[in-house]
């Protein structure tokens, strides 16, 4: 069991359940109106109810399968509301569509926020060619009222539908562009993560239906390490919050993803072995997520509360990827009286400038400079597949490994070690 401090909005929420019974309210009505006003009593109401992931949701939410909803500009609606999708893999190819030559203002190796990521998408012609739409003009997009609509969701207690009213509750778009063939409503993270909150599509999908003739489209594009992910959704049913499915999923790159074998095993052999540094070995299975952590980080500093609030991930998590991180030489972690804070280190701000291939690479080498990770890898090539788990293991216990001495701890880091060469293995397979 983890003995983390309890974060400040999940100590907030538990005074406000306990303050207002709303377990048993629930229990008795179905649901819990709950005011801005009443919120923010305890924090600001903007910091407590946002919550974009279902692993955000505080303890008292995911214990008791409930989820928070905005009705008004004012006030919310908690219910065991089934309020979030799994993300499909994304696993598609990765297509290139350069910038054009005459644009200097954007820069593929930075990309500080969502706006410049889908203007960077837009100004490739991503946007077009997923879209297939002609003519494409950026039209409505910021904040703005919802009108009123109404709608089912289901309850995912008793799997039947729950009616909800909206009557001008506040949505925001990040981007909304108009063709010949209908307007898509863009929803833009930077992080990774498995799942995301319907309502982000859902909401501008109702207020935009209801206001033109053309069809709508619903689109969640994630930018990280120089892919975009777009997905575009359908909502079978307008009235139906969790009619949607995923109609296109596709990937893209402005820069050139090529990455053959023959770099892989030169990275290898080039590598040099570094001492064992007194972090714990990495147990963080998605090396995907080790870079988007230090992408999110190269912004500013962030205490480890605040990266388990703003990004996909519990206290647990946030624990383990930072270590990860720091382990790579990639963050640094200073103490503020009792407080960790994270900084993107010199070298992982040096590698984050890259180019896409040089920078994939650098990552492999600072993977491969560590004695349990090269030998693996060398195995690999040598039998012509990933070695077993207690081989892996085998090679951990002879590499001076920092902190891992129980067998179960040999082989929850023996996984880590599986993904991360499975990471370096598939950058062959990105074109």
């Amino acid at each position: 069991m983890s003995n983390s401090p309890k974060s400040q909005n999940a100590d907030a929420w538990e005074q406000l359940f306990s303050k207002y019974d709303i377990l048993n309210q629930v229990d008795a009505h179905g649901r819990f109106e709950i005011s801005a006003a009443q919120i923010k009593v305890f924090r600001e109401p903007r910091l407590m109810a946002k919550f974009d992931h279902i692993i955000n949701l505080p303890k008292i939410f995911s214990d008791n399968r409930l989820a928070i909803l905005p009705i008004t500009r004012g006030d919310y609606v908690i219910s065991h509301f089934d309020a979030y999708h799994k993300l499909e893999d994304s696993d598609s190819p990765i297509t290139r569509v350069p910038l054009p030559t005459y644009i200097q203002s954007l820069d593929s190796n930075n990309i500080p926020s969502e706006t410049i990521a889908l203007n960077c998408a837009v100004a490739a012609g991503i946007v077009t060619e997923f879209l297939q739409d002609e003519d494409l003009i950026s039209t409505v997009s910021g904040r703005m009222g919802s009108g009123s609509f109404d709608f089912n969701i289901t309850n995912v207690k008793n799997g039947m539908p729950c009616h909800v009213k909206v009557n001008n509750s506040q949505i925001e778009i990040d981007g909304a562009y108009e063709g010949i063939k209908g307007l898509a409503l863009f929803e833009v993270k930077r992080d990774l993560s498995e799942d995301f909150l319907i309502r982000q599509l859902y909401y501008p999908f109702r207020v935009w239906r209801s206001r033109i003739t053309k069809p709508v489209r619903s689109l969640f594009l994630v930018y990280s390490n120089g892919i975009y992910r777009l997905y575009e959704y359908a909502f079978q049913d307008a009235n139906d919050y969790n009619s949607l499915t995923l109609v296109n999923q596709k990937n893209y790159s402005i820069e050139d993803t090529t990455i053959e074998i023959t770099d892989i095993q030169t990275t290898l052999q080039n590598a040099r072995l570094a001492p064992e540094p007194q972090v714990p070995f990495p147990q963080a299975d998605s090396f995907e997520r080790v870079i988007n952590l230090c992408e999110l980080l190269s912004e500013q500093e962030l205490s480890r509360g605040d990266i388990t609030e703003q990004y996909a991930f519990d206290a647990r998590q946030t624990n383990y990827y930072t270590d990860a991180a720091r382990y790579l030489g990639l963050l640094e972690k200073q103490k503020d009286g009792v407080t960790s804070i994270y900084r993107l280190s010199d070298a992982g701000r040096r590698i984050l400038a890259l180019n896409y291939k040089p920078r994939q690479l650098a990552y492999c080498d600072l993977i491969l400079s560590h004695k349990a990770f090269n030998d693996t890898l060398r195995k690999c090539f040598e039998n012509g597949n990933m070695p077993a788990t207690e081989e892996v293991i085998q090679i951990m216990k002879q590499s001076s490994l920092y902190n891992v001495e129980s067998d179960n701890t040999f082989e929850r880091r023996a996984s880590t070690i599986k993904r991360w060469l499975n990471w370096i293995l598939g950058l062959v397979n990105a074109e």
